[in-house]
């Protein structure tokens, strides 16, 4: 038995844990519901985590998964900043709000956070999976003698190679349909933007971890062909982000089922970070000439709340950060259960109706 299937998963879904979207709520009903079901503390202080993993015990026995991120530490680079902060001016400017005076960085790597490994070890969450890279080897060695499955995120081969010698249990392989921030162990290098069915088969090909699809998948039939690649299972956000157990709010909501859905774009705008995100306001910043390399993540992000929360106040709410993969126009609005239930029943028809198919050969 690989570590991976001590999950014993009843359906072979996991739930994207999107930071700031996830709920408690949602991934309990999730994982009530035969997947696994996972909250992003990446977010969240040591504390803050630790409520949240409370919460999801109250609601589920089941497994969850909670999500941490592990990105490199950010060079400051006061001119950068600087530039970044004279360019979005003029944008506050239309909000009548200053651009921030200086930029700070709102949240820490795990890999440099020792109370959140504390905090781990202690309530020992059954799955933990790493997003933007991989902690040091001793806090690898400390979470999985807390009894902990671990998963990783990749983009790439070489990613998932390192992920598999840093002991991994099994690999996300995030294709380039994925909402939200991409997994990149290193934005700058070059992304070869592979796409999920790509990436998932490579992997299998080359990894003896097990592989989870990641990106785009929206409905049974999806789930079906990422399992004829090779993948133990596939992960979801987008199509969650509709349910009503999610933190989306109104705004989010209502771009997401209207045409920008089917207008997803890749920027480094809103965090520093490439990221997936619905089109809107924020995005087309990028559409115009002599754009500023922004600070690294997160000191980007600082100002992209910031402006967001400028425009907010003032009603506009087309500067948030509405993260949507390609497959958004297949979002469903329904309870999150309700949904797995759709999925599963989907599956199994795509199972059913690729079994009737005549054989050819």
């Amino acid at each position: 038995m690989s570590g991976f299937d001590r999950i014993d998963l009843a359906f072979p879904l996991i739930q994207a844990p999107m930071a700031g979207v996830s709920t408690p709520a949602l991934a309990a009903s999730v994982s009530d519901a035969g997947g696994l079901g996972s909250i992003g503390v990446g977010a969240a202080d040591a504390a803050g985590a630790r409520r949240m993993i409370a919460e999801i015990r109250e609601r589920t026995d089941r497994p969850f998964n909670v999500n941490l991120f592990v990105h490199p530490a950010q060079r400051r680079d006061p001119a950068r900043e600087e530039a970044w902060r004279a360019w979005l001016a003029p944008v506050f400017a239309t909000f009548d709000m200053p651009a921030p005076a200086r930029l700070r960085a709102p949240y820490r790597s795990f890999a440099d956070d020792p109370e959140m490994l504390d905090m781990l070890r202690v309530v020992r969450p059954p799955v933990i999976s790493f997003h933007f890279g991989l902690p040091p080897a001793d806090i690898v060695a400390a979470l999985r003698s807390a009894g902990a499955v671990l998963l990783a995120t990749a983009t790439s081969v070489d990613e998932a190679r390192a992920a598999e010698e840093a002991g991994m249990d099994a690999i996300i392989a995030q294709g380039i349909e994925a909402g939200g921030h991409r997994g990149m162990f290193d934005p700058a290098a070059p992304d070869d933007a592979l796409g999920t069915f790509v990436l998932t088969r490579l992997l299998v090909r080359q990894c003896r971890c097990p592989v989870i699809a990641a990106g785009g998948i929206m409905d049974g039939a999806g789930i079906a062909a990422a399992l004829d690649l090779g993948a133990v299972a596939v992960q979801m956000g987008t199509a969650f982000i509709l349910c009503p157990e999610s933190a989306a709010d109104a705004a989010y909501r209502a771009a997401l089922t209207g045409p920008a859905a089917l207008h997803t774009r890749l920027t480094s705008l809103i965090s520093g970070r490439p990221a997936r995100a619905l089109a809107n306001r924020f995005t087309a910043l990028g559409d115009g000439g002599d754009v500023p390399v922004p600070p690294d993540y997160p000191v980007a992000y600082d100002a992209g709340k910031a402006l967001n929360a400028a425009a907010k106040a003032c009603g506009e709410t087309g500067f948030g950060a509405q993260w949507a993969g390609q497959g958004a126009p297949l979002a469903r609005s329904m309870p999150a259960a309700q949904l797995v239930a759709c999925l599963r029943e989907e599956f199994a028809a795509a199972r059913a109706e690729a079994t009737a198919l005549p054989d050819r050969r």
